[in-house]
């Protein structure tokens, strides 16, 4: 069936395992994606929602350079919000809701559309290795596939156990069987692995809700979109709703404590802290008698609806019971309910920045199995991993992104520079460069770089070009242009600010906190450039952020560029920290199992001190 060898082979199709395939085939990689089910590639296995905070981002930069996770979003978008907007533009974070269904279609699809990429419907069992190196896969009827390179995204299905109440089975989510043997054979080549736990909400009939009790959660007046491509804008949007728990709700969970699996001892791996399930809710912030609830539709046309906000393992008729006394839940019917699941997956401290592991060549882990959780964290590391796959076959330098150039560079140098024991979510928190990592200028960061190896086209490259320069021209005229006090006064009378007694540059008055782009709009000089330069609201958008935050921006480059300076300090491979006495000995034992490949790295792993790094600096002559 298989007469030919693959260069890349992607296991899963997932997120992260669409991503991947994509990139590796559309950067010219003979590719093979492998599921377990076609019907269910690109999946949105919780939530029908992309982006949110920090994960709006996330998606933006998959765009940026090239990937599909954002157009996929646009097509299948039922509804935009742009959060934080009260915060700075560092902290606005892009959020769309999702038509289910439309979204695995038009990732079907998108991935069809592409040449280099095959597809093969079976179960991945084992690998096939070769001094070290990895030579391809093992599939389940025992069909060797033999390939340069493997991308594992695996995503909850290693070894997979579903928990409702007292009752637990074997898959990788509801309805689908979990995926055997690829830990057992990766742990007998000396891999390290470990158990985490997630969990998922009831889905319920929306016929059968009270809309009229709750609050309506609708979308942006003017929506957005993630794609910097043409894709398409939402004129109709659908509303979310919100309702509450109270304490006869908890009450009514509490009743059936005694039967969860997370509080029996029956779930022992740890779960995300961020997303927590309701019963833990309830036990851990007991003075808080009521939650939010919110009611997601899973499309335009579906009666299915997402109870955000109320992911139990609780047995089936303890969360009927309870969501009955929800309000506007009063008369629901369930579709399935809420459960737990727990999957294998291998501490990510054990890959290099590519997502390369360490102990075999050519093998690449992207997604949950790296200890992550959500769709974008999942989608972004595919695409790199994607990406990396195919530069090392063709012997390129692989593609490695720095904690200031994007949050996927924060994110996959967490994973493998400290590693984490939970289950891994990207927060604005996390990067130290926030302020150069806006969701607007994605495309300005990355689509260069990602069009100079072959993955972003000629029309990103081009559109990014336009908006740069229209921006660089737009920022120069109010740097160049004044204003006469007469034409700004009025307009600074109303916002309550200080009058002006004589003509100045408009970028002075621009920079003012309260004086937004709408009102430099009113200005006639102003009106009158952006009509004849034919300037949209992306342009404006990143105008106003540039002159508003400048001394921000300038700031935090200095502090960049000083991390630099460590970062070009290169550290020898598989250097032996355990002769350098004079490092701590927690130190040692960290750098030894971690192996950084800069001094940068090396001070951010936990348990290394900056006399540690002065100690390794003395020792590498800097």
């Amino acid at each position: 069936m298989f007469l030919e060898e693959y260069d890349v082979i992607v296991v899963g199709g997932g997120h992260a395992g669409a991503e991947a395939a994509a990139a590796a085939a559309n950067m010219g990689s003979k590719t093979l994606l492998v599921t377990m089910n076609l019907q269910t590639i690109g999946q949105m296995s919780c939530n029908p929602a992309m982006g949110g905070i920090a994960k709006g981002q996330i998606v933006r930069e998959i765009d940026a350079l090239g990937g599909y996770s954002g157009i996929i979003s646009d097509k299948s978008a039922i509804q935009f919000k742009m959060l934080n907007k009260s915060k700075g533009p560092a902290m606005w974070s892009p959020r769309s809701q999702n038509d289910r269904m439309r979204f695995a279609e038009e990732w079907r699809l998108a991935l069809e559309g592409i040449p280099k990429l095959d597809f093969y419907q079976e179960m991945v069992g084992g690998l096939l290795i070769e001094n070290n190196r990895i030579a391809g896969v093992k599939t389940s009827l025992g069909i060797e596939i033999r390939a340069r390179a493997v991308v594992l995204t695996n995503g909850t299905f290693l070894n997979g156990l579903i928990h409702i109440g007292e009752k637990q089975f074997g898959g990788g989510r509801a309805g689908e069987k979990a995926a055997t043997g690829i830990t057992e054979e990766l742990t007998s080549l000396g891999f390290e692995s470990g158990r985490m736990k997630t969990g998922t909400p009831p889905r319920v009939d929306g016929r059968s809700l009270d809309y009229s009790v709750m609050i309506p959660q609708p979308g942006d007046e003017r929506p957005e979109k993630f794609s910097y491509l043409n894709t398409p804008v939402l004129e109709v949007q659908r509303d979310c709703y919100m309702t509450h728990t109270s304490a006869l709700v908890h009450d009514l969970l509490r009743e059936g404590f005694d039967r969860s699996p997370m509080f029996n001892g029956r779930i022992k791996s740890i779960g995300p802290r961020y997303c927590p399930s309701i019963e833990d809710k309830i036990n851990r912030f007991a003075d808080k008698d009521s939650h939010q609830i919110f009611v997601e539709p899973e499309g335009w046309d579906t009666v299915e609806v997402y109870v955000n906000g109320f992911s139990t393992s609780l047995p089936e008729d303890v969360q009927f019971k309870a969501l009955r006394s929800v309000k506007g839940f009063e008369k629901v019917k369930f579709f399935r309910p809420g459960y737990a699941i727990e999957y294998d997956y291998f501490p990510p401290t054990q890959l290099k920045h590519t997502l390369e592991t360490k102990l075999v060549e050519n093998l690449y882990f992207a997604g949950q199995i790296n200890g992550t959780t959500g769709y974008e964290e999942a989608a972004s590391q595919g695409l790199m991993a994607g990406i990396n796959a195919h530069l090392k076959l063709n012997e390129k330098e692989p593609f490695v992104l720095k904690r200031d150039e994007a949050y996927i560079g924060v994110l996959i140098d967490d994973l493998i520079t400290k590693g984490t024991e939970e289950p891994y979510r990207m927060f604005t928190s996390r990067a130290e460069y926030r302020t150069l990592l806006r969701q607007d200028n994605a495309d300005l960061r990355l689509t260069p770089k990602s069009f100079a190896m072959g993955l972003a086209s000629e029309e990103r490259m081009k559109r990014m070009e336009r908006k740069e320069q229209k921006a660089a021209s737009f920022v120069s005229f109010f740097r160049e242009t004044s204003f006469r006090p007469e034409d700004i006064n009025p307009i600074l009378e109303r916002l309550d600010s200080s009058l002006v007694k004589q003509p100045d540059k408009m970028f002075k008055v621009f920079s003012r906190p309260h004086v937004t782009m709408d009102h430099m709009l009113q200005l006639e000089p102003v009106s009158r450039f952006v009509e004849e330069h034919d300037l949209d609201r992306e342009v404006l958008e990143q105008t106003e952020i540039q002159i508003k935050y400048s001394g921000y921006i300038e700031k935090e480059k200095l502090n960049a560029d000083k991390l630099h300076r460590l970062e070009n300090v290169q550290i020898p491979p598989n250097f032996d920290y355990s002769k350098l006495k004079s490092l701590s000995y927690e130190a040692r034992e960290k750098l030894n199992a971690i192996q950084p490949v800069t001094i940068a790295q090396a001070a951010r792993v936990s348990g290394v001190n900056p006399s540690d790094i002065s100690v390794l600096l003395v020792y590498l002559g800097r």
